[in-house]
């Protein structure tokens, strides 16, 4: 079992203070922080192999292009994919999920077909959907969540009568960036597939809290960011089955991904370059590798274990608040708590949280939709990582109950 005392020693960011207070980093869901191992691998990119890749026949470029190749099949055994060229690097989650809406909804949706998600959708796992089926003519339904704090997840019987032939896609999240909510995505697959319907995940917030593995899962695309798994910001993978990649048009053109070009046109290269045009994301994509290495070293199943057992003790501490108002399921969750309070918004929360040097998320967490459903404008997000620790959840209940004085909640 790893030692989280001296994971915590491994983030240099977290070693200082805010407003006079140790920081307490809480806010995880939206971004994690970065160990010294992947900093240094960023570092060493630049200052010693700093060069376009591929085309280059010199040292610095085919020292890059074999660290750049070496990186997606590392990516490649961190979700067990079957082939490296399975790996497309993308900016992130955003545009990853773009790219299956706009290649692979142009060529396969038409009127009368569903594409079917869920109404707990972050909006990069529901906006490109209402775009492709705009575009398309398709009908885009939702399978809905239970309980009036969506405590009860999603709602498996409904789609007895949602996943129908008529369902072409169907995309869900793994786990909820607002509710916490793990979701069954290895039997939602198997579901969808028994439709014959494509199955996309959106895996933002489950790629770096416990082991994922594409092929167990059994799905058609995943797409996931690499700042959320402790690598750098503006790097991202979209994993996609190889023999539905190579039948997909690229949504972008350009230099990197033709086989020939002549004045009438251009042929492509197979996945992943064809997805790929232009100079790529080198020293990202490079970090996002040693973060692999580095979640590797800790075990992610005791990761998952960690994360749980935190979210699980902020549950019950925050639950004894006066007032508060928590979503999401009662019994086990992800790494992250939201909750609200009445009359006080969730950005006065925060703005007070930080004085106690607490990082803390507030707002609709680009979950519009389902917050209207729940009621709420806004809610207050706690989220936690490896190098949280059990005391911070009591500076965090020790601020809550200075803002619920301050603002007379009971």
């Amino acid at each position: 079992m790893p030692n989280w005392q001296n994971v915590r020693a491994d983030f240099p960011v977290l070693h200082q203070q805010v407003n006079g207070k140790p920081l307490v980093y809480l806010d995880n869901a939206a971004t994690a922080q970065k160990p010294r191992s992947v900093i240094a691998a960023l570092v060493h990119y630049y200052e010693h192999d700093n060069s376009n890749v591929h085309r280059g026949l010199h040292a610095l470029s085919m020292r890059a292009t074999n660290n750049y190749e070496g990186a997606r099949t590392r990516i490649a055994q961190f979700i067990n994919a079957a082939d490296p060229a399975e790996i497309i690097f993308t900016r992130g989650t955003t545009e990853s999920i773009n790219i299956v809406a706009r290649s692979w909804g142009q060529a396969h949706l038409k009127p009368g077909d569903v594409v079917l998600t869920t109404e707990m959708e972050h909006h990069s796992n529901l906006v490109p959907w209402q775009q492709a089926a705009k575009a398309s003519g398709a009908t885009l339904k939702y399978v809905p969540v239970l309980g009036a704090n969506a405590e009860g997840g999603l709602d498996l019987a409904a789609l007895d009568q949602l996943l129908t032939p008529a369902v072409k896609l169907f995309a869900f999240t793994h786990i909820s960036n607002t509710l916490g909510t793990i979701n069954p995505v290895k039997e939602l697959c198997r579901r969808a597939r028994a439709v014959g319907a494509i199955t996309v995940i959106d895996a933002a917030q489950s790629i770096g809290h416990g082991p994922l593995d594409v092929r167990d899962i059994d799905c058609d695309f995943l797409a996931f960011s690499g700042h959320k798994m402790c690598g750098p910001t503006g790097i991202g993978v979209l994993y996609g089955r190889r023999a539905l990649l190579d039948k997909l048009a690229p949504d972008e053109t350009g230099g990197g991904m033709v086989v020939t070009v002549d004045y009438a046109g251009a042929t492509w290269k197979p996945a992943p370059e064809r997805f790929e045009a232009g100079t790529p994301n080198v020293a990202d994509a490079i970090a996002l590798g040693a973060a692999c290495d580095y979640l590797d070293t800790l075990d992610r199943a005791e990761i998952a274990k960690h994360d749980i057992a935190l979210a699980q003790l902020a549950y019950q501490k925050l639950s004894a608040l006066p007032g508060i108002r928590l979503l999401g399921p009662t019994g086990e969750r992800s790494g992250l708590v939201s909750f609200s309070f009445p009359d006080v918004h969730a950005h006065d929360v925060v703005t007070f949280a930080d004085e106690d040097g607490l990082a803390l998320r507030g707002g609709h967490h680009c979950n519009q939709p389902l917050m209207r459903k729940l009621g709420l404008t806004s809610t207050t997000r706690a989220s936690f990582y490896i190098y949280n620790r059990d005391e911070e959840i009591d500076v965090l209940v020790a601020s809550l109950q200075r803002i619920i004085k301050f603002f007379g909640v009971t």
